[in-house]
């Protein structure tokens, strides 16, 4: 399950960067970065709960 988690994170750095980067997509990044907080939230509730 960690290591799901940690992936997610990556592709989600992933997005956000090439939203970053590409002109136009500014939306991209958004979504990235919004993405990234819940995963990493998620991430965290559940390793309390184990």
């Amino acid at each position: 399950m960690l290591g799901l988690i940690l992936l997610l994170l990556v592709v989600w750095v992933v997005v956000s960067v090439l939203g970053a980067v590409i002109e136009g997509l500014f939306w991209l990044t958004v979504v990235g970065v919004v993405l990234f907080l819940a995963t990493a939230a998620w991430g965290w509730t559940k390793r309390r709960i184990s």
